[in-house]
């Protein structure tokens, strides 16, 4: 299927949604004035220092860590069509945004797997890494740096919008949901996971314990802590899973290591942990969700909820929403 059956969509103001127009300082908004610079090829609609400079840290470092093309596994694919219920052949004829696209473990499974095009929006200095990890695939992959809340897309553009790993870590979870509806088309499809409230025990966790602390740490000085640990801390937390005391790995600082590939070598796993820790440690938000409030959110802003639940794949499960825009307004 030709790229070129999809609808070029083009940039509006995040604010005023009024269209831009390409110049030489970058993009600029002729009623407004205003002007957005085009930094490396990628359109700049935030100032750099944002809640998401964490994020921005951890990508660039760990920028290829959990691409399945060079970790070996198939993990990101898994998730990615697991989650969604998608097919490439669907998304072959759609207008898809993916928002939160970090170091582009997923923008890589849609490029290498479909012939869609893909515009794919992080706050976050890690539009550069999945830059520098999906810039082969050239006028398929539209990358813009901006937050979830102003986005340069007219609202009701895309077929498909989806986003992974990124609600919780938004200064407001409901707000965002919002958002990401608003610029699905009627008819269109959402699909979103998020860390789920399974019980009084979820914030029960060094995560939540410790983070108070960690997220005003320096970011360097945080991840040298954790690379000096998290030897003891893997071994550890593997002899309780040994002795089947795997709930107490919960009081352990460090990411929960039973869903990482099985095929990865000691070296990528000890990896993986680092880089999945200080993502735990580091965010300025962390807000899990019950899955049924998340699916009212959807309710309330005129979608039909079709899936709610833990979405099963190879390799394991997440929360998950789908939803479609009903075509009434919005």
């Amino acid at each position: 299927m030709n790229s070129e059956i999809i609808v070029n969509i083009p940039y509006v103001h995040p604010v005023l949604q009024t269209p831009l127009e390409l110049v030489s300082e970058g993009l600029k908004d002729p009623k407004s004035g205003s002007v957005f610079p085009v930094v490396r090829e990628i359109p700049r609609f935030c100032t750099a220092d944002n809640y998401s400079e964490s994020f921005g840290f951890q990508w660039n470092r760990f920028d290829r860590t959990q691409l399945d093309i060079h970790s070996g596994a198939d993990q990101s694919f898994q998730r990615f069509y697991g989650e969604t219920d998608w097919t490439s052949d669907d998304l072959n004829k759609c207008a898809v945004l993916e928002v939160g696209s970090g170091a582009g473990r997923f923008s890589e499974v849609f490029l290498r797997t479909t012939q869609g095009v893909l515009y794919s929006v992080d706050y976050s200095s890690a539009v550069d890494a999945n830059k520098r990890n999906n810039g082969q695939y050239g006028d398929r992959l539209r990358l813009v740096q901006a937050s979830i809340y102003e986005m340069p897309f007219s609202d009701n553009s895309f077929d498909r919008v989806f986003c992974f790993g990124v609600l919780q870590h938004t200064p407001s979870f409901e707000g965002s949901v919002a958002a990401l509806i608003s610029k699905a088309k009627p008819g269109g499809e959402i699909v979103v996971d998020f860390y789920p409230i399974k019980g009084w025990y979820t914030k029960i966790h060094s995560k939540y314990m410790l983070r108070p602390l960690t997220k005003r740490m320096p970011r360097k000085v945080l991840l040298k802590i954790i690379r000096l640990n998290i030897s003891w801390m893997i071994l550890l937390f593997d002899t309780l899973c040994f002795f089947r005391l795997g709930i107490l790995t919960r009081f352990i600082p460090m990411t929960d290591i039973r869903s990482f590939p099985s095929n990865l070598t000691p070296k990528q796993r000890r990896e993986w942990a680092v880089m999945d820790t200080f993502d735990a440690f580091s965010p300025e938000y962390d807000n899990p969700q019950r899955i049924e409030a998340v699916a009212r959110m959807f309710a309330e802003r005129g979608c039909v909820v079709k899936f709610a639940g833990l979405a099963k794949y190879s390799g394991g499960e997440s929360a998950v929403v789908r939803a479609i825009k009903e075509k009434r307004a919005y």
